[in-house]
């Protein structure tokens, strides 16, 4: 599932951490996901990353590194991503095997898709699952 495939995903959720550099560990060993690059500032912390899965991409960065978006998102609660994986039970398996808090094991959805959710290390909900929106243009 590493790479984007050729195509450029237009939505980027975006997520800030306390810790950004243990939760880019948990996203890329838990959960799957491939670094695309990670920038750090002069004090070490991350500045900008981009990680990626499937044809999906998650960017994140440091609380309290200061610009104007660190200073907007200042008192956001955690956050709900939502992304699409091949093999639902596999990937739980990973997850589970990497110490990853889960909330709802697999799950067949009366809609056909079959997900799971976790809690990262700050408390933001992913959830891992079969469905894919079709997007037509």
């Amino acid at each position: 599932m590493a790479g984007t495939g050729g195509a450029s995903p237009s939505i980027y959720p975006t997520v800030l951490y306390a810790d950004a550099k243990a939760a880019i560990r948990q996203l890329t060993e838990a959960f799957g996901f491939t670094e695309l690059s990670v920038y750090e500032g002069e004090n070490g912390m991350v500045a900008h990353a981009e990680l990626v899965q499937g044809n999906g991409a998650v960017m994140l960065g440091s609380k309290g590194r200061g610009g104007r978006f660190d200073e907007l998102m200042k008192g956001a609660g955690p956050a709900g991503v939502y992304v699409v994986v091949d093999d639902v039970d596999a990937h739980h398996q990973r997850a589970v095997d990497h110490g990853a808090e889960i909330l709802m094991p697999p799950t067949d959805q009366d809609y056909g898709s079959r997900d799971y959710m976790a809690r990262d290390i700050e408390g933001n909900i992913w959830s891992f699952g079969t469905y894919a929106p079709e997007i037509g243009g």
